[in-house]
């Protein structure tokens, strides 16, 4: 199980692997970093990264993905990291609306007004997952499009761009079969499935989910876009 909690002076990780931390740092889905090195993907690290009491006060008008952000600085001091930015051309999905509409729910009022939750500053009020007997189940509440074509994203390791021209609030439930090929899992939440609590699940694949669930569709284009290459990192030193 894999677990992540923002706190108020910083993030808290459990079982995190170092690709997964790789990829929130510089908030690119899998097809978009490029070049690391193989241990990155079979070694799970546990962090608590905490910043100065004086500047707590600060992290709270902070979205997740800047904090995220903020590690980048530990892992050029603890692993050596070295990464520059190039444009490729990869493959991208184009979320689009399907043949009949969409079957997304407007979201609720207080989805709309309460509180921000887990989703803050990505554009939901609050977001889930879980595994079952029907497979990957991501629940949103309040979720704008661009943080369902974000959360699609994370699932399927390749980006996925909002053409749905949609501008409304949703909730939405989610149900399919993970890929053995995927990488996926959303950090923003707290205990997360990792990818072997996904082994046997049953459920339509995310492409057949998307389109009979949603009522939205998932069509592949080649694109450039901005990937960070790794030039050098090693495993991280002791505390």
């Amino acid at each position: 199980m894999i677990r992540v909690n923002m706190k108020p002076d910083g993030i808290s990780m459990t079982g995190m692997p170092m690709h997964m931390i790789l990829r929130e740092a510089f908030g690119v889905t899998n097809d978009r970093l490029l070049g690391e090195p193989d241990w990155v993907n079979s070694e799970r690290y546990d962090v608590e990264a905490k910043v100065a009491p004086e500047d707590a006060p600060k992290l709270k008008d902070l979205t997740p993905q800047e904090r995220w952000e903020m590690l980048r600085a530990a892992l050029e001091e603890r692993c050596a990291l070295k990464f520059h930015h190039e444009t490729r051309e990869l493959t991208v999905y184009a979320l689009v609306v399907a043949k009949g509409g969409p079957k997304l729910q407007p979201a609720k009022p207080e989805d709309k007004t309460g509180e921000p939750g887990p989703g803050r500053g990505l554009g939901a009020r609050s977001a889930g997952m879980s595994i079952g007997d029907k497979g990957m189940t991501m629940t949103g509440h309040g979720s704008s499009m661009a943080f369902i074509a974000r959360t699609l994203s994370l699932q399927m390791g390749s980006t996925v761009v909002d053409k749905t021209g949609l501008t409304g609030i949703y909730d939405y439930t989610l149900q399919f079969a993970p890929d053995e090929n995927m990488r996926g899992e959303m950090p923003s939440a707290v205990g997360l499935p990792g990818p072997d609590d996904a082994a046997g699940s049953q459920g339509p694949s995310i492409f057949t989910a998307v389109q009979e669930q949603l009522g939205l569709k998932l069509e592949a284009r080649k694109e450039p876009v901005d990937v960070v290459v790794i030039d050098h990192m090693e495993k991280p030193t002791e505390n």
